[in-house]
């Protein structure tokens, strides 16, 4: 081990930092996106930008036998402190809940080199500056992974998981070793030109797209626009990966939803029929798209698992991480 400090600075560019698609700098520190900065000007969404500048699925992570590491980090935009995650061979080593305003987090870790992840909060704003590792004599990437880009609805951000290590598409990647882009906004899944081109351009090996309960919740789209604006969504992001693996995936069960219309006129056993009709439609033509049923992922027999009959909670996370480990896991 040494006595020096290594410093791993964020950019798209790091083998180090994961899961952003631009960073932005503010002053001394760096703000993560999930959608394309340079684009921010024509999305013509500002309640979709709020969500992007979430730290969702960000993290640095290294191989490294550092005696301990600081990372210093400004919270904002949120109603109180939140979890960051440490993990450490895969395992959660430390919970710190982050305080509103800027401080330096401190962590000391196990003797011995590990795989050593840092997940920032996945809700409120986070700045960082670079991870400093104390006493490292080693400190390298932790290897090539298949390359995952999910796409989604809060269900897919995961406000309420135990921590961003737990949220549903953390335990996915965890489970089967890929390399994530979470692009889950918070009420905000509504097939936006900007999150198709942050899909298009971040390089992947797999994707899923998880649509509908947003589209919905707003009534965006009728019964007549509803499937067209579907189609065109999935066949672009085909295009743009021809040799990605692709699923799309229907809503989770929502009792409430099920039967009642949105403003568009559509219910959500109509919104899952439309979407198998557009993946058949798509697979018609060698799309080869996988359809997964979201009630297989969570039903209505399961609504005690959603805190708020919409959301699920921290055992419903954990739930749908297993089982999307699962149907996830035959695309690899």
């Amino acid at each position: 081990m040494s006595d020096e400090a290594r410093i791993l600075e964020p950019s798209v560019s790091s083998a180090y930092w994961r899961g952003a698609i631009g960073w932005v700098p503010d002053g001394a520190w760096w703000r993560p996106w999930r959608l394309p900065p340079e684009r921010a000007d024509r999305a013509h969404a500002d309640a979709l930008l709020f969500p992007a500048q979430m730290a969702a699925g960000v993290r640095a992570q290294v191989r490294t036998d550092a005696s301990s590491l600081r990372l210093p980090i400004a919270y904002d935009e949120s109603d109180s402190a939140w979890p960051l995650d440490v993990t450490v061979d895969g395992d959660l080593h430390q919970r710190i809940e982050v305080a509103l305003g800027e401080q330096v987090l401190e962590v000391g870790l196990p003797d011995g080199e590990h795989d050593v992840v840092v997940w920032l909060p996945q809700k409120g704003r986070s700045a960082v500056g670079g991870v400093c590792l104390e006493g490292a004599s080693a400190a390298e990437p932790m290897g090539m992974k298949p390359r995952w880009t999910t796409y989604g609805s809060s269900i897919t951000q995961c406000s309420a998981a135990a921590g961003p290590s737990e949220t549903w598409p953390a335990i996915v990647a965890d489970r089967l070793g890929w390399d994530l882009t979470c692009l889950g906004f918070g009420g905000q899944c509504h097939l936006d030109p900007i999150a198709e081109h942050a899909i298009a351009q971040t390089p992947a090996d797999v994707i899923s797209l998880c649509l509908g309960i947003n589209i919905h919740g707003q009534g965006s789209f009728t019964a007549r626009s509803f499937a067209p604006q579907i189609s065109g969504f999935v066949e672009r992001v085909r295009e743009a990966h021809p040799q990605a693996r692709l699923a799309v995936m229907t809503p989770i069960g929502s009792p409430d939803r099920e039967e009642s219309p949105s403003t568009g006129g559509l219910t959500l056993v109509q919104m899952r029929e439309a979407i198998g009709e557009v993946v058949a439609a798509l697979n018609a033509h060698a799309a080869e798209i996988t359809l997964i049923d979201g009630l297989s992922i969570l039903g209505l027999d399961e609504a005690d698992l959603l805190h708020d009959r919409l959301h699920p909670g921290p055992e419903g996370y954990r739930l749908m991480g297993e089982r999307l480990t699962a149907a996830l896991g035959d695309l690899a």
